[in-house]
């Protein structure tokens, strides 16, 4: 018997809540002593905490920490990679306080709370983005102290995921939308949605010393668990973009058949890149597991 996509869904927000919880424990503890070195309590200061502490499920530091212990789940000392998965969690912040900006999304709120250009400013918002992208790096420099050998390489990786090729062209693309044909869709889910993903694979892989051999391999299973995660969330938006006129959803466009066609896809190959690198662990197990299951419910 097939399950309702409510059950479905409720199925897929448990299993992220359970596969994410014990990493939120490591985190959280982990930002307030990093929020704590941002300097001298003023609106500055304040702003980033605000935007950081907003809710958030810490998706994306927890899978830095997902594929870093999967990577070493049979050694006894697990290589040490908070300060990549804080990295992250900075890039992803910084992201969203710029997307909400008048001159960008205008949105007022975010996750149920005034945005942060909303508290504090447009100056001050601008400025606490700027602040989160800085420490982001910072912070991958910290991580490399113990494997200084892959500075460079994670450095490359986060500049180009944060730059133009990646979220800053894709907020371009989504502030003035080209024709959208199927190449252009793909372009857009890879910079806006995909291109962190990426980013948390990689730095999870490089800093708990994944073969660097298999760094194409790593970018091939972000790439597709990003786009099967983009294309669920449009299939589950569909009314609503739909309303807004927002016109980069892949349902609306090429169909839901199609795009639920397209996730089972991507999913399935995501799962064989976790085998090929080796990557078996339950969280990440359970992740692939709940957007099957999620997919087949539409």
């Amino acid at each position: 018997m097939s399950m309702s996509y409510e059950a479905a869904k409720a199925f897929f927000s448990e299993a992220i809540f359970h596969a994410l919880l014990p990493y939120k424990k490591r985190i959280e503890p982990a930002l307030v002593r990093a929020i704590e070195k941002f300097g001298e309590k003023n609106n500055l200061r304040d702003a980033c905490e605000y935007a950081l502490q907003s809710g958030g499920k810490r998706f994306r530091p927890a899978l830095v920490l997902m594929v870093a212990d999967a990577l070493n789940v049979n050694n006894k000392e697990k290589a040490d990679v908070i300060d990549a998965a804080l990295a992250v969690e900075f890039f992803h912040t910084a992201s969203l306080i710029a997307d909400d900006l008048p001159c960008m999304d205008n949105d007022d709120l975010r996750r149920g709370r005034p945005t942060v250009h909303k508290v504090y400013g447009e100056a001050v918002a601008l400025l606490a983005s700027f602040s989160l992208i800085a420490s982001g790096f910072e912070h991958i420099a910290i991580n490399s102290e113990k494997r200084k050998e892959v500075c460079q390489i994670a450095t490359l990786h986060a500049s180009r995921l944060n730059g133009t090729p990646g979220l800053i062209g894709g907020q371009y693309i989504d502030l003035f939308p080209p024709h959208l044909d199927r190449e252009k869709l793909y372009e857009v889910i890879e910079r806006k949605t995909v291109c962190l993903f990426e980013l948390s694979f990689l730095l999870g892989w490089i800093f708990a010393g994944g073969d660097l051999q298999m760094l194409p391999e790593v970018k091939n299973a972000s790439f597709h668990f990003g786009s099967a995660f983009q294309i669920l969330d449009d299939l589950d938006d569909m009314e609503k973009d739909a309303q807004a006129d927002r016109k980069a959803n892949f349902a609306n466009l090429f169909g839901k058949s199609e795009a639920v066609k397209v996730v089972q896809e991507h999913t399935e190959k995501f799962k064989n890149s976790l085998k090929v690198l080796g990557l078996t662990s339950e969280p990440l197990d359970n992740l692939a597991q709940g957007m099957s299951i999620l997919t087949a419910a539409f």
